[in-house]
């Protein structure tokens, strides 16, 4: 390989799935001043990674094709721009990348979009926080209002798919807070989602979990909806008065759900997460992994070289926890 080339992953159009994923040697990127030059060690897959390839984003996402995508990075500085302040070569760091990049053996981030990444927490934990771990931090903090410190008052929470990569952050993250949770999860990852400190968990296949009912008879004051396809009414049912559902997973149909609970005035309402790339609250996630107060979940971890079987999995939506891809 010439020295000025890399490899990495990416597709030519939208849709197309894992069979448009072609491995190529592309130029090493040069950083413009706000951005930092990373060597890849570790990358995450999201589901709204494969959603824009789909369109979900058309034509805002990608910029242009082909693309390489992926957001979530954890790697070594090895160039800087002109103008970034806080960072040097050799830095370890963690970022969440704007347009793609991540499933390359380099990758370009902004400086604002980019952390510290301590000794404690390794490549593979890093990489794994970006996305689902901002997703549930800014839907019980912004959306929901829970103090993770633990100092608001005790709130009955329920999430939905926990096993998930979302999932199994929001319930170690809504414990932080001190509230009582619930989760829905497959039967094979009840005994993981009690281990991360779910009060109670429901096999979402039974009625029960169907219906979402607490075993405790619990009505919740918020839901982190983390799965597709729970209508609204199995929801109202399980709500406090003016409980709140916090859906991470943005969609056309959700938003005009959302839409309407606000023109109707409901005092139940439905919220959608629209992540927000915050420098200090994906630095607040790493510090919290350090502490070992936060643990990353990782389902599988694959070479770049198949990073098509990391795709697929993703797809498939039974993922436990984080799907990482390794250059």
């Amino acid at each position: 390989m010439a020295k000025n080339l890399m490899r990495a992953v990416q597709y030519k159009k939208y849709g197309g799935g894992v069979d448009d994923l072609k491995h190529v040697e592309v130029p090493i990127p040069s950083p413009k001043k706000d951005e930092v030059l990373i060597k890849v060690e570790a990358a995450s897959i999201n589901p709204i990674d494969w959603k824009i390839q789909n369109g979900i984003a058309r034509p805002f996402l990608p910029r242009k094709f082909p693309h390489i995508p992926g957001t979530d990075v954890a790697g070594e500085i090895v160039q800087v721009g002109s103008g970034v302040k806080n960072f040097r070569a050799g830095d370890k760091v963690v970022a969440l990348l704007g347009n793609g990049g991540a499933l390359g053996e380099y990758a370009l981030a902004k400086e604002v979009s980019t952390v510290p990444r301590p000794p404690e927490v390794s490549a593979l934990e890093a990489a794994a926080l970006p996305i689902a771990g901002l997703a549930a931090h800014q839907s019980l903090t912004l959306h929901a209002g829970l103090k993770l410190d633990g100092t608001g008052p005790q709130v009955n929470v329920l999430v939905t798919a926990a096993s998930g990569g979302v999932g199994t952050y929001a319930v170690q993250l809504a414990k932080l807070a001190n509230a009582h949770v619930t989760a829905t999860c497959g039967a094979r990852n009840m005994d993981l989602v009690r281990r991360l400190g779910a009060d109670e968990v429901l096999d979402y296949k039974t009625p029960e979990g169907k219906a979402l009912t607490s075993p405790s008879g619990r009505k919740y004051d918020i839901i982190i909806h983390c799965t597709t396809n729970i209508p609204w009414s199995t929801f109202a049912a399980n709500l406090t008065s003016k409980g709140k559902v916090v859906d991470t997973t943005p969609g056309f149909g959700n938003m005009m759900s959302a839409a309407m609970k606000k023109i109707t005035c409901s005092k139940k309402k439905l919220v959608v997460v629209l992540t927000d790339p915050k420098k200090e609250n994906l630095d607040y996630l790493v510090k919290l992994v350090k502490a070992g107060k936060l643990k990353p979940v990782i389902d599988s971890k694959h070479p770049l070289s198949k990073a098509e079987e990391a795709w697929g999995k993703s797809m498939d939506g039974h993922a436990t926890g984080k799907i990482l891809v390794e250059p």
